[in-house]
């Protein structure tokens, strides 16, 4: 278990314990004798199919993720791997031969028992919305926050990690430290710079750390701002503004939205939300049907302009 995370600990010890408490409920089965062939891949079946059938359903990533850490614990106590159950979980693909003549010569490969996962649709928030929300706040710092997140769509973890050297308030620009310690440049609109400045100087505590945003009141006054403050910030507003979808990862959402309708290309908003690859950003831009129907409208007047016969 080193390397993990404790929240990775956690989750790991919750998915043994559903499969201890499943398994010792089968008949005939002595939780203290567990043995290869008591276990194969039909009793990963069996498993799969009791939690499908559970009130309240599992979500297909936690089923997935529990069939993961069976075959994990069966490998690592018996080093092995699970045998094979009476019809072989298995599927065939064919590799075309060099000159891509014929159909090519059949393969055979062991596929993972997993459930197809859905693909998740975060709806952005509406302008209304978003000004319900904005108006809940009544601090600078606050607010710089939420408009790292909408106007600039930084990550929770981003904005927590910004320090003051970050701040190039010369350029009106930000370094932002991303994933896989990738940095980037982004622009500062004057909305955030003035934001920023005035809790820079009018609210922000004396303190060491070099942390940009801190907390304000209580015993932590001077100390950075934890990944729980922040939670217990958006739970606060979201009950008090009555925005219930209003969350960090939503506001990110939002942005590329936003960026979209105008204008912005595709490249240049995956620089600017700092992703490795466009497919990520493509899962965070959700268009209606009337954006569709206005992009489509533009084009073709762009064309119709375009062929029309010089007078």
């Amino acid at each position: 278990m080193r390397g993990l995370r404790r929240h990775s600990l956690i989750g790991y010890a919750y998915a043994l314990l559903h499969f201890v408490r499943w398994w010792s409920c089968r008949p005939g089965v002595d939780v203290m004798q567990f043995c290869a062939e008591q276990f194969t891949e039909s009793t990963l079946v069996d498993y799969v199919r009791d939690q499908v059938n559970e009130v309240p359903k599992p979500t297909p990533e936690n089923i997935n993720s529990r069939s993961r850490m069976v075959r994990r614990l069966f490998q690592f106590y018996f080093r092995q791997d699970m045998p094979h159950a009476p019809y072989l979980i298995q599927r065939n693909w064919y590799r075309r031969l060099p000159l891509g003549y014929g159909p090519g010569r059949p393969r055979t490969a062991t596929a993972n028992l997993t459930l197809k996962v859905p693909q998740r649709v975060v709806v952005p928030l509406s302008a209304e919305q978003v000004g319900r929300f904005w108006r809940s706040f009544r601090t600078s710092r606050d607010l710089a926050v939420v408009a790292l997140m909408l106007l600039n769509g930084l990550r929770s973890c981003e904005v927590l990690a910004l320090t003051l050297d970050d701040l190039l308030f010369s350029e009106s620009q930000i370094r932002v430290h991303g994933k896989g310690s990738r940095v980037r440049l982004l622009p500062l609109p004057p909305e955030t710079v003035r934001l920023l400045q005035c809790y820079l100087k009018t609210e922000r505590p004396l303190t060491n750390t070099p942390y940009v945003f801190v907390s304000l009141k209580g015993r932590a006054r001077g100390a950075a701002m934890t990944p729980a403050g922040l939670r217990s910030l958006f739970r606060h507003h979201r009950v008090k503004s009555g925005v219930a979808p209003a969350n960090p990862h939503r506001f990110r959402h939002t942005f590329g939205s936003d960026m979209i309708r105008a204008g912005v290309s595709l490249p240049a908003l995956m620089r600017l939300m700092g992703h490795a690859y466009v497919q990520t950003t493509l899962i965070y831009i959700q268009l209606t049907p009337q954006d569709v129907f206005a992009e489509y409208a533009r084009a073709v007047a762009q064309i119709a302009a375009l062929e029309q016969p010089p007078l």
